[in-house]
């Protein structure tokens, strides 16, 4: 009396945080198959403390039977096999960009929009939102029901592992060869990314901006309000795990920061970590291996009327990806799927997030 459960891209990153998280989470499922290229078929993954699942083939596997597919494994791959796995009654909560816009896909994150995963049902997708957007719409939502947000500006700070695998080697090898007096090789950023940081993620638009900026822009929109105005500088920076975020924040009504930090304080999924003092703040080294938001350096921003500052911190392989697949995965079992897989005509009440 439980779930079946693939997770596709099981040997990337993120794939192997899913794996980890739905063990630490104890999610009720009878199997759990993680799933990826022919070339990585046959070998092993861990599958929490103890356990080694085998990897199976992406191409040829038979979604049939199974109630949930926790997709990452690059957009072009989810395009063709998420529909695949949907039309074979399979539950997709899919972490690419693929399906993101989509109109009949809900952009689900759990503390901020869970009621929009009954929209499911029209595709049998969820999709996962980008990571940067991810911890920032969880730090701005118990800000926006306090006081209106009118205007967002956000500068991110974003690890090389959200570029994946071989972004983190290209990291570590280039800063190997600076110590050594080697050459440096570029092979996945656009400039070297040791002790160097690029405004550039994703392709640039026609407007100036990036990919990953418009993505922040649109998935906000989805996700939290289509009023609000977000303008985003993405960059990528010389750390291995963990997305940091300078955010301004302008409001309809007038906030104090002991205000904003009594409503994030009391929001689930947020540590506040706000002394103004040394070490007195979250910075993604501290951070990395967590699933909540850090909020830090909340203060009061003079420039506009009703303005505040904040620093943003999470763990963007966990809350920024995995964590948040399986938070959905979690709620959607919780609400509208009973345990042989079927939905449910009802929706159940459930405690809020925790």
């Amino acid at each position: 009396m439980s779930y079946r459960v693939a997770v596709v891209g099981g040997t990337g990153n993120v794939g192997r945080e899913m794996l980890q998280i739905l063990a630490e989470h104890d999610f009720p499922a009878e199997e759990v198959v993680p799933l990826a290229s022919s070339r990585s078929a046959g070998s092993e993954v861990s599958f929490g403390e103890d356990k080694v699942l085998k990897v199976r083939a992406l191409d040829n596997f038979d979604f049939k039977g199974f109630d949930i597919a926790l997709f990452s494994p690059g957009a072009k791959v989810s395009a063709v096999h998420a529909p695949r796995a949907a039309a074979a009654g399979c539950v997709v909560i899919d972490n690419t960009s693929q399906f993101r816009m989509d109109p009949e896909v809900p952009l689900v994150v759990p503390e901020v929009n869970p009621d929009a995963i009954a929209g499911y049902r029209k595709r049998n997708i969820i999709a996962n939102p980008n990571c940067s957007t991810i911890q920032m719409v969880v730090a701005l939502k118990p800000l926006h029901d306090l006081a209106r947000i009118k205007r967002v500006v956000v500068a991110t700070y974003q690890s090389v592992s959200g570029a994946g695998k071989e972004a983190m080697e290209e990291l570590f090898e280039q800063t190997r060869a600076i110590y050594m007096n080697a050459p440096v090789e570029r092979q996945k950023f656009t400039k070297q990314i040791a002790f160097n940081c690029i405004p550039h993620i994703d392709v640039f638009m026609p407007d100036g901006s990036t990919k990953e900026e418009w993505k922040m822009v649109a998935e906000t929109h989805k996700i939290l309000d289509p009023d609000i105005a977000v303008s985003a500088t993405c960059v990528r920076v010389p750390v291995f795990i963990g997305h940091a975020e300078a955010v301004n924040v302008e409001f309809a009504r007038p906030i104090t920061v002991e205000d904003a930090r009594k409503a994030l304080r009391a929001f689930p999924g947020i540590a506040v970590v706000d002394h103004r003092a040394d070490e007195g703040y979250a910075t993604p080294a501290e951070i990395a291996g967590e699933d909540l938001v850090y909020v830090s350096r909340i203060r009061k921003d003079p420039t506009v009327a009703n303005g505040l500052a904040m620093w943003v911190v999470a763990d963007n392989l966990r809350k920024g990806a995995a964590t948040n697949a399986v938070q959905i995965a979690e709620l959607l079992c919780e609400r509208y799927l009973d345990r042989k897989g079927r939905a449910i005509t009802e929706r159940r009440t459930v405690p809020a997030l925790s």
